[in-house]
């Protein structure tokens, strides 16, 4: 289907942007890399009167390095995570994770702060921005604000993000040496949203003992989920198999998925547990 009629904006900085999105109101959209407004646009089920394009503000791109922080620009692509030696050397799940969004045509031009800002439950970046405890800047007329990954998603395509404002950055704090992680995803093929997906990072002591964990979930909810239970089945205790089953079994507990083409309540759920239970042990398993 053709979408109907819009007006296009190309701003070429933050603040144009922004005074876009005030002047025009709720006729407005930003484009970021489309792969998600446009499909919805060509549905009808999206039809804004105004096409605010990001595209032009190099000042939302780029990956840089501030000590303990690792700062992402909204408008940097799955490739360039997939592809920058300061990821892979400092927050290695980030481009481990983003090779199995979709598929490279879509890496090239999908963009981490749109997969974020769409809210979508299916999206990846969700719950590995929720692993990774990022913080989002938000900018607006009034400024910049940051929230916590845990805070932004709020239900089905409803963020914390005001009508008014821009996710121009992601804050990742780097990881600390022998810091374990792994986002195991299953997919029905190539290019299609998880049926379940389970974000795990995680750090043992010397004796084995789980110091730090932090769990997260995929498209088992309306929205991703912090899984705080499994968490602290976890957290203080040796990793054994028993302190695994208490794991998977309190993150099942905490799934609500939609019955779909890709399964029904019931599988999904038993996936969300299958897809933990391998992240957890490939994520200790890095702990080394």
């Amino acid at each position: 289907m053709i979408p109907p009629a819009f007006d296009y904006h190309a701003p070429r900085s933050v603040a144009e942007a922004i005074g876009l999105l005030g002047s025009l109101g709720s006729d407005a959209k930003l484009l970021a890399g489309g792969h998600s407004l446009l499909p919805m646009m060509k549905l009808r089920f999206a039809q804004p009167a105004h096409l605010i394009d990001l595209n032009r503000i190099d000042a939302l791109r780029g990956i840089r390095d501030e000590g303990a922080t690792i700062v992402i620009g909204a408008m940097t692509t799955e490739s360039e995570l997939v592809n920058s030696p300061l990821l892979q050397a400092r927050v290695p799940l980030l481009p481990e994770a983003a090779q199995f969004i979709a598929d490279p045509q879509v890496r090239n031009r999908g963009t981490i702060g749109g997969d974020l800002a769409h809210g979508d439950p299916g999206n990846d970046h969700p719950a590995i921005a929720i692993a990774l405890d990022a913080t989002l800047v938000l900018e607006g007329p009034s400024g910049q604000r940051s929230v916590k990954a845990d805070d932004f998603f709020l239900g089905t395509y409803m963020t914390a993000l005001a009508e008014d404002e821009i996710l121009v950055a992601i804050h990742v704090p780097a990881f600390a040496p022998k810091t374990g992680y792994a986002y195991e995803k299953l997919k029905r093929k190539t290019g299609d949203w998880a049926t379940a997906a389970a974000a795990v990072v995680l750090r043992l002591d010397g004796g084995g003992v789980v110091s730090q964990v932090r769990i997260a979930l995929t498209n088992v909810a309306p929205t991703a989920l912090r899984a705080a239970g499994a968490e602290s089945a976890l957290q203080g205790k040796p990793l054994s198999a028993a302190s695994i089953d208490d794991a998977v079994a309190q993150a099942m507990a905490i799934c609500d998925p939609a019955d779909d083409l890709r399964g029904d309540r019931a599988y999904k759920t038993a996936m969300a547990g299958q897809m933990l239970r391998r992240a957890i042990a490939k994520a200790a398993a890095r702990c080394a």
